[in-house]
């Protein structure tokens, strides 16, 4: 069931449901508790359910409260929760105590039984798979609820899989939580339900969905500013040739990954230039959002601690870094959430779960690029504290990431009964891009290049799938006019504010030009106003039917064929606005 609880109700509504405290609880969380108690909060509830809901929407408030209730009706006597990280493991405990459920976090399988002190206790999935008939005793031994956090973990290969059936099979009830686009293997994930559907293939079924685009709208979550930086890349091969390549326009898929690397190489000014620009932007947000930090997600340690040297010299303070194998990762993470320090430097472990509130900009320095990956990065960056705040996500131009950024609305339920790699989705799976990194990732087992020279250019910006702006030099008073969109805004001043933005960049570029305006149009100058031409029809038609963008754009995909937007040729783009416009004519009659 795919519910927009602002469809119906205020994200906050006090005095709905006597039996629960609804004026704690935002819409979408008191409406998934009746999807599982029922209207009236006497149902005993389902043994199973999963609920979907986006990053930074509040799962682990609804979990709890369900929880709170599970043990107040005597339904369960105990809990457990099975998180995919340690750091997870102490911030549920941390959650819990605040609605006075007592959960261990640092329990290990040789402990034996678990303290009256406590309720339970919290776990990760590998500590589980390690020895599930411990778990399982301990399940039949009280009446027990799982809250399975991040879900998909629980399909990480077939042994994890088979580990977490047979400890929690059990289970008096089991909650299942996601905040991200499932896994894309073929493994069913323990207690989930697949429906079989026309085409003969199975896909997962949510309980209770809630999704970016109706948490946005319900301001629950922020708005996401995209900003994507081009730029010219030099290397050097083995063989001792130097290539040279534009990052942002059409390349090759090697020419893509190596201009890449060149990137966020630290021996180039590519990823100087963008930690620079992404800095000025911090200081922006920090005028209406005091205490706004930022994140820089970096590919391993060694870049990692040279982005946090180039950041000293650019603020003039230290940046928080926190390294996958610090046994102290977990205090840094702490102190930086509860400090004003502007930034941190995370490889990768922050990518999912963590909850650090006043993260508001964010530099995608990896080279990771798997939906789930980038979605649970991106979640990083959401979390509303109070209306109008925006985030602002710095990325490199390419392609894979722009079809990503635009289809952040787009809603994707877990596939069985297909080819594993069908649509590409599953490119290095979660477990891969969130394994420890010592060495940088690279093309092959090594980096098959020398970086020589790299230098960045504002491309464009993406928000609510649209693009907007024209290439522009780093420090040039056209990208300074994107780095200082006010920090507090609502979603349609956002687009309001970038549509001008554009505009005015336009005109400023019309008047430096003399004779036929098309003249010296270059083909990435066509496409780019292809784009902005498909993104303005279907800004109309979200206005018209309501429709995301993100659906939108998957429909049109689905009708016309071709890549995402990011990625599509002229040729493609310009039959998806022949089709959008069809779809308009025929509304009309």
């Amino acid at each position: 069931m795919s519910t927009f609880a602002a469809s119906s109700m205020p994200p906050a509504f006090p005095e709905r449901a006597a039996w629960g405290t609804a004026s704690s609880l935002r819409a979408w969380q008191q409406q998934a508790l009746e999807a599982y108690f029922g209207p009236d909060g006497t149902a005993p509830g389902p043994r199973d359910f999963l609920t979907v809901a986006t990053p930074g929407a509040g799962k682990t408030t609804f979990a709890l409260r369900l929880a709170r209730e599970l043990l107040e009706r005597r339904i369960v006597s105990a809990i457990t929760i099975v998180c995919p990280t340690e750091h997870l493991k102490r911030q549920w405990a941390e959650s819990a105590a605040r609605v006075g459920i007592k959960i261990n976090p640092e329990y290990q399988n040789g402990d034996g039984p678990v303290g009256k002190d406590f309720h339970g206790v919290a776990v990760t999935y590998a500590t589980i798979a390690a020895r599930p008939a411990l778990h399982r005793n301990r399940t039949e031994s009280r009446k027990s609820l799982v809250i399975f956090d991040e879900v998909h973990h629980a399909g990480d290969g077939l042994s994890w899989g088979d580990a977490v059936r047979e400890a929690f099979e059990p289970a008096t009830r089991r909650l299942g939580l996601s905040g991200t686009p499932f896994r894309t293997d073929i493994n069913p994930i323990p207690f989930v339900q697949y429906d079989e559907g026309p085409d003969g293939v199975r896909r997962s079924r949510a309980d209770y969905t809630y999704g970016y685009g109706p948490a946005l709208a319900d301001g629950v979550v922020r708005p996401v500013i995209f900003l994507a930086y081009a730029g010219e890349m030099r290397w050097r091969t083995r063989a001792g040739d130097e290539i040279t390549a534009t990052l942002g326009e059409p390349l090759t898929q090697d020419q893509t990954a190596q201009a890449w690397r060149a990137a966020l190489d630290p021996k180039g000014d590519w990823i100087r230039q963008v930690l620079a620009a992404a800095d000025r932007r911090l200081t922006e947000l920090r005028r209406a959002i005091p205490d706004a930090g930022g994140l820089v997600i970096a590919t391993d340690h060694e870049t990692a601690r040279a982005y946090a040297g180039m950041l000293r010299a650019v603020t003039g303070q230290g940046a928080t870094v926190v390294l996958s194998d610090d046994p102290s990762a977990s205090k840094k993470i702490k102190r930086f959430t509860e400090s004003e320090d502007r930034w941190m430097v995370a490889v990768r472990m922050v990518s999912e779960g963590v909850d650090i509130p006043r993260l508001c900009v964010g530099v995608y320095a990896t080279s990771t690029s798997t939906p789930l990956f980038f979605a649970q990065a991106i979640g990083r960056f959401v979390r509303a504290r109070r209306r109008g705040e925006t985030a602002s996500v710095f990325l490199p131009s390419v392609p894979t990431l722009m079809g990503h950024a635009a289809e952040m609305e787009t809603e994707r339920d877990h596939v069985l009964d297909r080819p594993v790699r069908e649509d590409g989705l599953d490119d290095d799976l979660l477990a891969e891009a969130n394994r420890q990194k010592d060495t940088p990732d690279a093309v092959g087992e090594e980096l098959p290049f020398e970086t020589v020279e790299a230098s960045a250019t504002f491309d464009r910006v993406l928000y609510d799938g649209g693009e907007f702006g024209m290439h522009a030099e780093p420090g040039s008073a056209e990208e300074e006019e994107y780095l200082g969109i006010p920090g507090l805004l609502e979603p349609e001043q956002v687009s309001a504010l970038l549509r001008k933005r554009q505009a005015d960049q336009l005109a400023t570029e019309r008047k430096r030009k003399t004779g036929d305006p098309r003249a010296d149009r270059t083909a990435a100058e066509d496409l780019a106003s292809l784009r902005r031409e498909l993104n303005g029809l279907v800004g109309a038609w979200n206005h018209r039917t309501g429709q995301p963008h993100g659906v939108i754009h998957t429909e049109l995909r689905r009708s016309c064929g071709g890549p995402p937007i990011a990625q599509a040729s002229a040729d493609d783009i310009r039959k998806r606005i022949a089709k959008i416009r069809d779809w308009a004519a025929k509304r009309r009659h």
